[in-house]
């Protein structure tokens, strides 16, 4: 019987619950959100004791679906103001899965000074004083508690920024081969370090496990649902082959890598940072060029980076942080971002606020383009000491340009902008503007059929189609982000017929359910509307749906493509 975990952080309480019939159906971002926006006041300051931090694996987490393992987490954004959920993979999803656990949720804000940590098993959760592991980085508390509790443990933590509270703190999440994954946009670390929780140990001994209603029907749908991620070219070829930085040549070749702080559509210096150069330093140096996020993973876009002596680096190295300290911020050399971003992992950092940040920093004049060994000086000496100049870059793009008076921003809802300029690829730029989450790539990937021509083709240089590209799009990653899966399941989703259907069997024979393809879609529009409800009653408005100015002011090569959406244009994306 699934169960709910209910933690009071006020009186240092505990409760098992059961699951009421409304959240039943549900799991991921649609029980987070549900949550959220039913237990916490949207006018609540989100470092303060009325916000919740809410945890719950997908509906198909812990069966043996393929990419199922992401875990969900929510609460009101420091960052944005408004609603956020954020997934990711790594061991817990299907930890809190097996354990029978529907959402942790965690309420309340301690008295007096103390630190904490939850102890999550069988038997529900306990909370225990903390002491020995804080000011610690992500790399040495995961390590200490292997050591204590056993290789098998897992563990979710706040490094130092989400200790200081800063509103890039991420929630780190320990992946299968004992590294991290985050819960990287919207701050949710800070939500974390404000309950005073420095990490939660997980222990499946004992668990109960996933009953299926119907195992063969299970096993039908999840051998057709593998074989379409398997044929499809991008998740089943170049994503494996090249990891996400695949994209670094292709939006360059498109003008749409944005460059210098998004004052340029093409770097220069792109071969020296693309995925195939990454690609071929990492079979040369001994390292790993498909690595999984979690088990059960058949894309495995994922890798491990070694340093130039053979030792490990970093892992995870994503596209949208290899961009931002890239070209975003004119680092051409690769193994400076991947120090980068391994220091960002140990603080508990969001690599994309903090890489679109340093390239704020940059415009201001705080340190030299380019200069990757002064950005990993800031990252050491500044964030990670708590210094005034360290608190405000890692309190993100949006604090670094309103402390020092830049203009050139980019961010939407108080969220930096990822890795598409949305003047070249216009209907990212819708989802930047529309989704309720700040600006997120991941909320409605446009880049799939503006760029990929995945699911069709729709021209990124014009506005037609994009408002209904990017709302589509929305409805069906508000759908996939519920169950556990990873959205790159969308590449096969969208161009193989079989694809769609197989998960949905799954679902229908991991609960005995009769869902359709259009009860799918209304969870996603019901998802998007309750979050944007949310985010109303929280006081954003429209005008907090639109993209800085300058993106309609400055055009940009090659293209010399301009934002030119009127603002009932964007307005009419909620027309559903």
């Amino acid at each position: 019987m699934d169960k709910i975990l209910r933690v009071n952080m006020t009186d240092l309480t505990t409760a098992v619950e059961e699951v009421p019939a409304e959240w039943a159906g549900l799991g991921g971002r649609a029980l987070t959100s549900t949550i959220v926006a039913k237990e916490v006041p949207p006018t609540c300051h989100a470092l303060g004791p009325n916000n919740k931090l809410v945890f719950a694996p997908g509906l198909l987490s812990g069966t043996a679906a393929s990419n199922s393992g992401r875990l969900s987490a929510g609460a009101k954004s420091p960052l944005t103001g408004g609603i956020k959920e954020s997934n990711v993979g790594g061991t817990a999803a299907q930890m809190f899965a097996r354990l029978g656990i529907k959402a942790l949720i965690v309420e309340g804000m301690p008295k007096g000074e103390g630190w904490y940590a939850l102890k999550v098993g069988k038997d529900g959760v306990t909370i225990e004083e903390e002491r020995g592991l804080l000011g610690l980085g992500n790399f040495a508390v995961i390590d200490a508690l292997q050591a204590l509790l056993g290789k098998k443990t897992g563990v979710i933590a706040i490094g130092p920024a989400g200790e200081m509270k800063l509103t890039s703190a991420n929630i780190s999440v320990k992946d299968p081969s004992g590294k991290i994954r985050s819960h990287g946009r919207g701050g949710l670390g800070a939500v974390m370090g404000s309950k005073r929780i420095k990490f939660i140990a997980i222990d499946d001994e004992g668990a109960p496990g996933i009953q299926l209603a119907d195992p063969e029907a299970f096993k039908r749908a999840s051998r057709v649902f593998t074989k379409a991620l398997m044929d499809h070219p991008v998740s089943g070829q170049g994503l494996p082959t090249y990891g996400t930085n695949v994209l670094v040549n292709i939006l360059h070749e498109a003008g749409g890598l944005p460059t210098r702080n998004f004052t340029h559509g093409q770097f220069d210096g792109h071969e020296q940072i693309c995925g195939e150069t990454m690609h071929d330093t990492i079979v040369a140096r001994g390292g790993k060029p498909r690595h999984g996020c979690h088990a059960g993973c058949v894309i495995q876009c994922s890798q491990v980076y070694h340093d130039k002596e053979g030792q490990y680096l970093t892992s995870g190295f994503e596209y949208e942080t290899i961009w931002g300290l890239g070209a975003n911020c004119l680092i051409a050399e690769l193994d400076d971002i991947a120090l980068a971003d391994n220091l960002m992992d140990d603080l508990g950092i969001d690599s994309i606020e903090t890489a679109v940040a340093f390239g704020v920093a940059m415009e201001a004049g705080l340190l030299p383009w380019g200069d990757g060994k002064e950005v990993v000086r800031i990252l050491r000496e500044e964030i990670g000491k708590g210094t005034a100049l360290g608190r405000v870059i890692g309190s993100g793009a949006g604090a670094v340009g309103r402390t020092y008076g830049v203009t050139r921003v980019p961010v939407v809802k108080n969220q930096a902008i990822p890795a598409y300029d949305p003047r070249s690829v216009k209907g990212i730029g819708i989802t930047y503007c529309t989704s309720p989450m700040g600006a997120d790539h991941t909320a409605g990937y446009t880049i799939a059929t503006n760029i990929l021509n995945v699911g069709g083709q729709v021209d990124p240089l014009k506005k037609e189609g994009q408002v209904e590209l990017s709302r589509n799009l929305q409805i069906a990653t508000a759908a996939i982000d519920s169950t556990g899966m990873c959205i790159f399941i969308a590449f096969p989703a969208l161009d193989i017929p079989e694809c769609l259907p197989a998960l949905i069997a799954m679902i229908n024979a991991r609960f005995g359910a009769k869902l359709t393809g259009e009860d799918v879609t209304g969870l996603g529009k019901t998802v998007l509307k309750l979050e944007r409800a949310f985010n109303l009653a929280a006081g954003l408005t429209s005008a907090d749906d639109r993209l800085p100015e300058f993106f309609s002011s400055d055009p940009v090569t090659p293209h010399q493509a301009v934002w030119d959406f009127t603002n009932e244009e964007i307005d009419a994306f909620w027309d559903f």
